[in-house]
């Protein structure tokens, strides 16, 4: 742990942490939602802990407490979760081999990956990745315990925004690759693929739809490589 520490340029931790504390305030909103809606507090803590999926946990307490299926609502969760494929083979070479494929694979969130993506030498991939994913492991259970046992007193989370700072975050976290036009392009591409289908399917997987935009990334590189 310390080696990790180490690479990283003070900056990168900065950053870092300051995603870890917006997560933890992320992980308050879904405790409060979860046992404001009905369930006990070790369900959201449980599901904190084992399933680690910010976007899937909420999405399956928000079926459950609406009075679907829990088999419904993990399944929904799965399909979510789906893009953690692509990220795995994103980050393969920067989770490791051995003993930690296992660890490195349950830390994985949008967050971290991010970061690792971001950075230029493997070392620092290594530590931005594993350093963002165990700061928002822990911060982001934290908040889940501290936001669960506040939630019979906070009623609507709604009024003090905290679903808000999900999406800020990950905004935050895209800006700068946007600076590259091919990158633009397929985000662009991305969002309307997203927008369209999401009057006609389940939250969560226009998400999933988004993806369509990497086919045009790949396509569209080279031409721009050889136009400049």
């Amino acid at each position: 742990m310390r080696s990790i520490w180490r690479t990283l340029d003070r900056g990168l931790a900065r950053d870092i942490g300051l995603v870890c504390l917006a997560d933890g305030v992320v992980g308050l909103s879904y405790g409060a939602i979860s046992v404001g809606g009905g369930l006990s507090l070790w369900v959201p803590v449980l599901l904190s802990l084992v399933v680690f999926a910010g976007a899937s946990q909420f999405l399956f307490v928000g079926i459950v407490a609406a009075g679907g299926s829990p088999i419904a609502a993990m399944i929904a969760g799965l399909l979510v979760n789906t893009r953690h494929v692509a990220f795995g083979l994103a980050v393969s070479d920067v989770i490791g081999s051995g003993w930690r494929r296992l660890p490195g694979s349950h830390l994985m969130t949008d967050e971290n990956v991010a970061f690792a993506m971001g950075q230029d030498d493997l070392r620092q991939r290594r530590a931005a990745y594993w350093a963002g994913g165990i700061g928002i492991f822990v911060c982001w259970n934290i908040g889940v315990v501290v936001g669960g046992a506040a939630g019979s007193v906070i009623t609507d989370t709604d009024v003090f925004g905290l679903d808000a700072a999900f999406p800020a975050v990950l905004l935050a976290l895209v800006l700068p690759a946007l600076r590259d036009r091919a990158t633009r392009t397929a985000a662009l591409i991305g969002v309307v693929f997203a927008l369209a289908a999401t009057p006609f399917l389940p939250a969560g997987l226009p998400v999933l739809l988004a993806l369509a935009g990497m086919l045009f990334y790949r396509a569209g590189k080279p031409a721009l490589e050889v136009s400049r």
